[in-house]
C-alpha cells in the first residue's frame, strides 16, 4: 500500500474547499473595516444585522439537536419494538438511546473541525450556508428511519452541519462586533440554543400527539436561514484581509491545521478542548436525559403518553429558561471578574445542582423547581466558548481553533450518553447514572488555573 503523499491530500482539501466556494458564490458589497473597533462603542445596523442571522441559524442547529432528546423514547420504543418483535423495555432504550447519542456527538465533532477549518479557508458566510442546509436536510430525513441504526445514520449526518455551523457563526459574530461589546455578543448568540430548545419544546407540545415522526419533518423549515446568509452577510474584511495576506506570503493549506499545536498555541488548544470536553459531556451525559428523567418520575407513572408529553415539554421549556439566564450573564460575569472566574462559578454550580436534580426529586414539581437552576449552570457554560476560544487564536485560525476545541473535547466527551447507558443499567436508573456524571465538573475546575486570562485584551490579528 502506497503511503499518501501530503500534497496530494492538500490539493484534494483545496479542491473540496474550491468546490464548495463556487456552489456557493458571495456577492461583494459591504466593506467593513474593523479598525475603528477597539475604541468604538456604539453598535451599527449591519452588526446586529450579521448576530440576527447567526442567532436564527443557531436557534434551528439547537432545535434540530433537541428534538431527538425529546422524542427519544417514544422514537425508539417504535423502532426497536418494530425491529426485534417485542415491545422495548427501558433497559434498551437506554442502551441503543445512548448509542445514537454518541454517535451524534462524534458527527457534531467531526463537523466542527472539518468545516472550522473550510470557514477559514473559503470564509465564514459560504461554510455557514452549507452546514445549515446540511443539517435541516438531513433532520428532515430521519422521519423515513425504519430501525435504530438508520435513525443512528441520519443524526450523524445532522451533527456534521449543527457543529460546522457554530465555528462558523462564532467566528462571523467575534470578527464583526466591537471589542467592547464583543462578549455581550456571543452571550446573546449562545441565548439561540435556549430559543432553539424552547421552539423544540413547543413543537413537541403542539405536534407531540401525531407521533415523533413529524417533529423531524419540520426539521426541515431552517433551510430558509440559508437564504437570510446569502441574501445579507458578507464575509468579515478582517478576514478577508487576513487570508490575502496569506496567500500572498504563501501560508495556509494543511500547515494551518498544525499550528494549533505549536508551542505558542498548545497550551490554549489543550485547555479550550479540555473545557469543552467537560461542559459536553456534562451537558450530553446527563442534563439531556431530563425528558427521560421526567417520564421515569413515579408520580407520573400510569399517566397516558400524550400527559407525558406535554409534561416533559413544560419541564424542557423551565430548564431552558434558566439556561437563558445563563447564557445572558456568563457575558457580564467574564468582563467583570474574569473568564476563569465565570467558567468555575458554573462548574460548581453544576457539579452541586445536577446531583440534587437527578436524586432529590420525587414528584414532579420538585423537578420542576430544580431544572431552571440545573440550566443556569450546566448550560450557561457554554456561552463561555464563542467568548473564550476566539480569543485564543489570530484571525486566519479563529474558526479552526475554536471549531477544533469545542470539538475535540466533544469526541471525547462522545462516550458521556454512552456510559450513562452503561450506568443506567449497572445502578438501576437514569436519576442515579446522571447524578454520577456530575462527577466531571471536577476535571474542569483543575483545568481552569493553566487557562490564560484574556479579560480586557483586543481580538488577536
Amino acid at each position: 500500500m502506497q503511503p499518501v503523499n501530503a500534497d496530494a491530500q492538500a490539493a484534494g482539501h483545496s479542491s473540496f474547499a474550491r468546490l464548495i466556494a463556487s456552489l456557493i458564490p458571495i456577492r461583494p458589497g459591504f466593506s467593513y473595516d474593523r479598525g475603528v473597533q477597539l475604541t468604538r462603542q456604539r453598535v451599527i445596523s449591519y452588526e446586529w444585522i450579521v448576530l440576527g442571522v447567526a442567532w436564527l441559524g443557531w436557534v434551528f442547529d439547537a432545535m434540530d439537536a433537541t428534538i431527538y432528546a425529546l422524542v427519544l423514547h417514544p422514537a425508539l420504543h417504535d423502532l426497536l419494538s418494530r425491529q426485534f418483535g417485542v415491545p422495548a423495555s427501558p433497559e434498551s432504550i437506554g442502551w441503543y438511546g445512548g448509542i445514537i447519542f454518541s454517535i451524534f456527538l462524534i458527527g457534531w465533532a467531526i463537523g466542527g473541525i472539518a468545516f472550522g477549518i473550510l470557514a477559514d479557508r473559503i470564509g465564514r458566510t459560504r461554510t455557514l450556508i452549507f452546514t445549515i442546509l446540511l443539517y435541516a436536510i438531513f433532520t428532515g430525513m430521519a422521519a423515513l428511519s425504519a430501525t435504530w441504526w438508520q435513525l443512528a445514520l441520519f443524526r450523524f449526518l445532522t451533527a456534521l452541519g449543527i457543529g460546522g455551523e457554530w465555528a462558523a457563526g462564532a467566528a462571523l459574530v467575534a470578527e464583526v462586533w466591537p471589542e467592547q461589546k464583543r462578549a455581550r455578543a456571543a452571550g446573546w448568540l449562545q441565548s439561540a440554543w435556549a430559543a432553539g430548545f424552547l421552539l423544540a419544546a413547543v413543537l413537541n407540545l403542539g405536534l407531540g400527539q401525531y407521533g415523533w415522526r413529524p417533529l423531524f419533518v419540520v426539521g426541515l423549515f431552517p433551510a430558509a436561514v440559508a437564504l437570510l446568509v446569502r441574501l445579507w452577510v458578507k464575509e468579515p474584511s478582517r478576514w478577508t484581509r487576513a487570508r490575502e495576506q496569506q496567500q500572498v506570503e504563501g501560508r495556509g493549506g494543511s500547515s494551518q491545521f498544525r499550528e494549533l499545536f505549536k508551542p505558542r498555541l498548545l497550551r490554549s488548544t489543550l485547555v479550550g478542548s479540555g473545557l469543552a470536553f467537560v461542559a459536553v459531556f456534562g451537558l450530553w451525559g446527563a442534563t439531556n436525559w431530563t425528558p427521560t428523567l421526567v417520564r421515569s418520575l413515579p408520580s407520573l407513572q400510569g399517566s397516558d403518553p400524550n400527559a407525558l408529553s406535554r409534561y416533559v415539554s413544560y419541564a424542557t421549556m423551565l430548564l431552558n429558561a434558566g439556561a437563558l439566564a445563563g447564557y445572558l450573564s456568563f457575558g457580564p460575569i467574564a468582563d467583570g471578574f474574569g473568564r476563569r472566574a465565570a467558567f468555575a462559578v458554573m462548574c460548581w454550580g453544576s457539579l452541586i445542582v445536577l446531583p440534587l436534580t437527578f436524586l432529590a426529586p420525587r414528584s414532579y414539581g420538585q423537578v420542576m423547581i430544580l431544572l431552571p437552576l440545573l440550566g443556569f449552570f450546566n448550560n450557561g457554560i457554554f456561552s463561555g466558548f464563542p467568548i473564550y476560544l476566539p480569543e485564543l487564536y489570530p484571525t486566519v485560525l479563529h474558526a479552526t481553533g475554536a471549531g477544533f476545541c469545542f470539538n475535540a473535547g466533544r469526541v471525547l466527551a462522545s462516550t458521556g450518553p454512552f456510559l450513562t447507558g452503561v450506568l443506567v443499567s449497572a445502578l438501576g436508573g437514569f436519576g442515579r447514572a446522571a447524578a454520577a456524571m456530575a462527577l466531571i465538573y471536577i476535571v474542569g475546575l483543575a483545568i481552569l488555573p493553566f487557562a490564560p486570562e484574556t479579560r480586557g485584551q483586543p481580538l488577536p490579528d
